[in-house]
């Protein structure tokens, strides 16, 4: 298959970074508004691309690594969208945006390779769990997006240094919204992905080997990192600062066990 779609939706991606960029150097909200309908067109070429892999292979839209890198972009980016629908945070798009391009290049060193799916990702059980997982981490992702413009924004508000751009800055309640979403609906979504990975897995390899596997126990530990955050916030109270800098680290634990931890793993691993 000839990803056209795949390279439109890129050069699309390129094209709302740079316009949500403009938008922060010239001050111009207006250039924000149209990088985000670009990014939108964006998101729909994606969806494009993904539609006629389904029309090839049915539901295996993620087998190997850079089509899971792929589909993970896709979802931070039509989350953000929806979000911003609810929220005044268009500005918001100048780090989804780069982020999305930086995961998309990452991609596209991969995504005109074979469309063999290995056997061990035949079983009908598979797609579930890596589209539930997939959504749920790009929900998180997305949800750490927000804490690094939050911390962003509460820095100039601390330092009482409030510079000619931060008007033009997402609102703190606007991003600790997105923050609390983000958390909230990625959680059960992952779990959901773990317990259909689990029963998979112990199908698929059997025994203990699934259990002892680097990529299982790191996933296992993002699930519980992302456990505590949510707990903190619901049953503590935590929100704000405190919670948006602990979405960061947790961003990049994710990012280890998504694409690092990979190379670890002798059983469980997208090639």
């Amino acid at each position: 298959m000839e990803p056209l779609f795949f390279k439109a939706a890129l050069a699309a991606y390129f094209a709302a970074t740079a316009g949500y960029l403009v938008s922060l150097v010239a001050r111009r909200v207006v250039m924000a508004k149209l990088a985000t309908w670009v990014l939108g067109l964006a998101v729909v070429l994606h969806t494009v691309h993904f539609l006629e892999m389904y029309t090839e292979r049915g539901f295996n839209v993620a087998v190997n690594l850079f089509e899971a890198v792929s589909f993970f972009t896709w979802i931070v980016s039509g989350a953000y969208l929806a979000f911003q629908m609810r929220t005044k945070t268009r500005v918001l798009g100048a780090i989804v945006a780069p982020f999305a391009v930086l995961l998309m290049m990452l991609a596209s060193m991969g995504i005109e390779g074979t469309l063999a799916i290995p056997d061990a990702l035949q079983g009908r059980l598979v797609p579930i769990h890596v589209t539930l997982s997939l959504i749920g981490e790009g929900l998180f992702a997305l949800a750490s997006l927000a804490g690094i413009m939050y911390c962003i924004q509460d820095r100039q508000i601390r330092r009482r240094r409030m510079s000619g751009l931060a008007r033009y800055l997402p609102s703190l309640g606007d991003l600790d919204n997105i923050n609390h979403a983000g958390l909230l609906w990625g959680f059960p979504l992952l779990t959901l992905g773990l317990i259909v990975g689990s029963v998979w897995a112990r199908t698929a390899w059997g025994g203990s080997q699934w259990v002892a596997d680097p990529k299982t126990i790191w996933s296992f530990a993002v699930w519980c990192f992302y456990a505590f955050l949510l707990h903190q916030r619901l049953a503590i109270g935590w929100k704000g600062r405190k919670i948006a800098v602990l979405s960061i680290v947790a961003l990049a634990v994710l990012i280890s066990a998504f694409i690092g931890v990979n190379f670890l793993s002798s059983v469980h691993k997208f090639t």
